[in-house]
């Protein structure tokens, strides 16, 4: 008797055999490179920012801006847009097939890892449409995308335990970073037959550095959510750009906000080497 296909089946076997074809790696890998500029470039401003040598504190938005301000802005911009849209593809098929883990018991941490993810890819398509915007002269929005999503949110019934638990959970994101960058078991994402061990060396300091950084400023965005929610007040929300300017307030604060910068630009160029050798499709 011969098996039915299910319908995830139906939906999986396209994704597989797109994601196959030599190009769907290569603009994986782009992907992984544009997106280590665009955090190269919002660590290196916080470390001017922190340092007191220009600079500002940003989110990924403001570093296409940087980008786009350039000389021949326009055109890295495009291939920066690429290159995320890249990322985006990437996100869909890790979504859909978890290759990273294909042939495991699925489970809870599974399924939180797929959801995860989503979630990425979301946010990579909003920032690819914003990168199109740039290109195009219209600037994106000029609004704060985290609070308006916040004041929807708490708008809506049960708003408050929604913004909490969005919170809460940013909170679990920020700290699962940490933990991870601790274990260092990313490593084992790398070709490592193809790295030196001076190469692998790095790649794992300079990971452990960029996750921890990362894992702090989504913790401290997780907070001003709850923050946001005890007080019922959007405005209390603040975006990734307005966390690292929250670090720069704090005692020790231009120290504080230049050790994440240092992290942050460190995460940059973890991901090119990510771009480099990372296991793309297990």
């Amino acid at each position: 008797m011969t098996r039915r296909n299910s319908p995830t089946d139906s939906i999986k076997e396209p994704v597989r055999r797109a994601s196959s074809h030599p190009w769907f790696e290569r603009l994986a890998r782009l992907g992984y490179a544009a997106k280590g500029l665009v955090y190269f470039i919002i660590g290196f401003l916080a470390a001017q920012a922190a340092f007191g040598s220009g600079g500002k504190t940003t989110d990924t938005k403001g570093a296409l801006t940087t980008i786009v301000s350039q000389p021949f802005g326009k055109f890295l911009l495009f291939l920066v847009t690429i290159g995320i849209v890249g990322y985006v593809l990437l996100r869909i098929v890790q979504t859909i097939l978890d290759p990273e883990h294909a042939g495991e018991k699925m489970d809870a941490k599974r399924i939180a890892t797929r959801i995860g993810y989503a979630f990425s890819g979301l946010a990579y398509a909003g920032l690819a449409v914003t990168a199109v915007k740039l290109m195009l002269g219209s600037g994106g929005s000029s609004g704060n995308s985290t609070q308006d999503w916040t004041a929807w949110f708490l708008s809506q019934p049960f708003g408050q335990w929604l913004v909490g638990l969005g919170g809460a959970v940013t909170i679990g994101i920020g700290f699962s970073y940490i933990y991870k960058a601790f274990k260092g078991k990313f490593r084992h994402n790398f070709k490592l037959h193809q790295m030196s061990q001076n190469e692998q060396t790095w790649a794992v300091r300079l990971g452990r550095l960029g996750i921890a950084a990362r894992g702090i400023v989504f913790s401290i965005i997780g907070v001003f959510l709850i923050q946001a929610a005890k007080q019922s007040d959007a405005s209390e929300a603040k975006g990734f750009g307005e966390a690292l300017a929250s670090l720069q307030q704090q005692p020790f604060g231009p120290w504080i906000l230049g050790l994440v910068a240092l992290g942050l630009i460190s995460y940059g160029i973890y991901s090119v080497i990510e771009a480099r050798y990372r296991q793309i499709l297990h």
